[in-house]
């Protein structure tokens, strides 16, 4: 998604597939029950929220820096880094916390950010999102990394002699 959309622009949500409408695609059924992990629906929700230009990254400050130090000796990062869900039998509910590109109108984001993610649980899962709660933790302001990456190493003063 190359471009935020405003709330105007978003159009009515498809509901999730858990009403008995076509064979199949209930959780719920007659011949057995299908239960959707919570940790599955968290890193659907965060990958589409990531989806999103103007999101930077995702996570609060200990998260973020936790997941930082995690690369750095290989780990990968979780695509769940920043993202709580609660699941239910029929219904799930999210909240996100995320950093915003400077310059990125906050309350556009949040309406593509919550678009996206509504959009990407619903079609995999077949769950109706309640809500989609965001937390805007941060703004990364441009050209913070090559000021980040100078701190930690030594730089060797001038020698006078």
């Amino acid at each position: 998604m190359s471009d935020i959309q405003t709330a105007s622009q978003t159009a009515s949500v498809p509901r999730a597939r858990t009403e008995s409408g076509a064979p199949g695609t209930s959780l719920v059924t007659e011949r057995g029950t299908t239960s959707i992990d919570d940790g599955v629906v968290a890193k659907i929700a965060g990958l589409a929220a990531r989806e999103v230009a103007g999101v930077y990254d995702m996570g609060a400050g200990a998260a973020r820096a936790f997941g930082s130090v995690r690369g750095m000796v290989g780990g990968e990062r979780s695509p769940a880094q920043g993202v709580s869900v609660e699941v239910g039998e029929r219904q799930a509910a999210v909240d996100l916390e995320l950093v915003a590109e400077y310059g990125t109108a906050i309350p556009d984001l949040a309406a593509a950010v919550r678009k996206n993610v509504i959009n990407a649980v619903e079609r995999m899962c077949g769950l109706e999102v309640t809500e989609v709660n965001i937390r805007v933790d941060d703004v990364h302001l441009p050209g913070q990394e090559r000021q980040q990456g100078g701190e930690g190493e030594q730089q060797q003063e001038p020698r006078v002699q």
